[in-house]
């Protein structure tokens, strides 16, 4: 399984020199398992690199996008998700109950004065919408695909993939709270992450911005780093960033988050998501 980061900023794109190390573009992450077949978590601005990556690939794509949820800045990329134009491609949207929903928004000509000049009945692509993960979980290709409530305004779902003895968990957009919703306070998130190879969550804030940031649905450093000391992952990777926070504040944060791991006596590699990089978990 390899995961590979195209879009790691949160709430806004936020392109210019001072986020080229870790990125400007929002989330977006393809997820690639050993039978070739390629998943794709959330369309925002990051998935037009994808597409063109997917196009000079090949011509026919059998895709799965999993919606973590359908607040703008994970949605916006997807009317420049190019195999999108293409009629060899087949695209299954699951993950977030009213995902295909939040993608077709935005191509309305319903809100305001419309929001995009090609409307979403016009795309080559068969879309589709697939509504697995939101009732049990998946399996494709001997790979197993779990989805867990989020604690995040209008909702959400994370995701954990498990192949070949390896698993990685997807937690974006996620509020790390010990009075959480039913089912999303923190002990709920250790269990779901246990013994995860790698794990990647929402790490947008420092310990003292969550003053007047709490039910926002966003995490700080700290609240990440007892989560993956108590789950027992393997690596961590802070992601969402901020879109006010420079590549040096990026840095700061996770210097901060790796001391805290220190003061625990717990060994985790710990990192900030960067755009380009890939992951190669192998069982």
């Amino acid at each position: 399984m390899e995961i590979t980061l195209w879009g790691t900023r949160g709430s806004i794109a936020a392109p210019g020199p001072e986020t080229v190390i870790f990125g400007g573009n929002t989330t977006c992450v393809e997820v690639t398992l050993s039978s070739g077949r390629c998943i794709i978590i959330d369309a925002g601005t990051g998935i037009r690199r994808l597409g063109d990556a997917l196009m000079a690939r090949g011509d026919e794509l059998d895709l799965v996008l999993l919606m973590t949820h359908i607040h703008w800045d994970h949605v916006l990329g997807i009317p420049f998700f190019g195999p999108i134009f293409r009629e060899s491609t087949h695209m299954v949207v699951d993950g977030f109950t009213r995902g295909m929903q939040g993608l077709k928004r935005v191509f309305s000509e319903r809100l305001v004065d419309g929001t995009w000049p090609v409307r979403f009945d016009d795309l080559s692509a068969r879309i589709e919408p697939g509504h697995v993960l939101s009732k049990s979980p998946m399996e494709l290709d001997d790979t197993l695909i779990q989805s867990h409530r989020l604690q995040h305004p209008q909702g959400g779902v994370g995701f954990r993939f498990t192949e070949n003895h390896t698993s990685f968990v997807f937690l974006t957009d996620n509020e790390l709270r010990h009075d959480g919703w039913v089912g999303t306070c923190l002990d709920d998130f250790v269990g779901f992450c246990r013994d995860a190879d790698l794990l990647i969550h929402d790490c947008q804030y420092l310990p003292e911005e969550m003053e007047i940031r709490s039910g926002w649905g966003h995490s700080d450093l700290e609240s990440v780093a007892r989560l993956a000391v108590e789950a027992g992952v393997k690596c961590l990777i802070l992601c969402h960033h901020d879109p006010w926070r420079t590549d040096e504040g990026v840095v700061k944060i996770i210097e901060r988050c790796r001391g805290v791991m220190d003061r625990s006596g717990v060994s985790i590699p710990v990192d900030g998501a960067r755009e380009n990089t890939t992951f190669h978990l192998r069982g």
